[in-house]
């Protein structure tokens, strides 16, 4: 829950402009949802893709307060984060969860971007290679 639509499009406004010869790797910005349609318009024949923070299991249905990847596409998102750490620690989401997310991500031809990290406590406390590895 960080920037607004006008925060997100300075921020993608200044990559375009700094990362702008940057070709080797993929750029991809994951804005909140209420500004997926702006920063996609901003991005629009760029070298920076667009990502989305979350989306749902499932396909379009009766998931109040969920997205689909459908839904997602229509804004040009190409990649999706799925399994955030705050995700699985504030809303129990399970590893099973996260593939189920992952599946749907693949079927609608979205790359997910799997978290696997530590918490920030764990950071903190010197787990990280504990907590990842396990």
């Amino acid at each position: 829950m960080n920037k607004t639509v006008a925060e997100a499009l300075d921020l993608v406004n200044g990559l375009k402009r700094e990362l702008a010869n940057i070709k080797e790797v993929d750029i991809v910005i994951c804005p909140p949802f209420t500004a997926l349609s702006d920063v996609s318009k901003a991005v629009l024949n760029t070298n920076i893709r667009l990502g989305a923070q979350n989306m749902s299991e499932h396909n379009f249905g009766p998931y109040t307060g969920e997205i689909a990847a459908g839904m997602l596409k229509e804004f040009s998102v190409r990649y999706v984060i799925l399994g955030h750490s705050e995700r699985r620690q504030y809303q129990k989401e399970t590893d099973d969860l996260v593939a189920r997310k992952a599946l749907a991500a693949h079927a609608a031809s979205l790359k997910p971007i799997v978290c696997v990290g530590e918490t920030l406590a764990e950071h903190e406390a010197g787990r990280t290679e504990l907590v990842v590895g396990t």
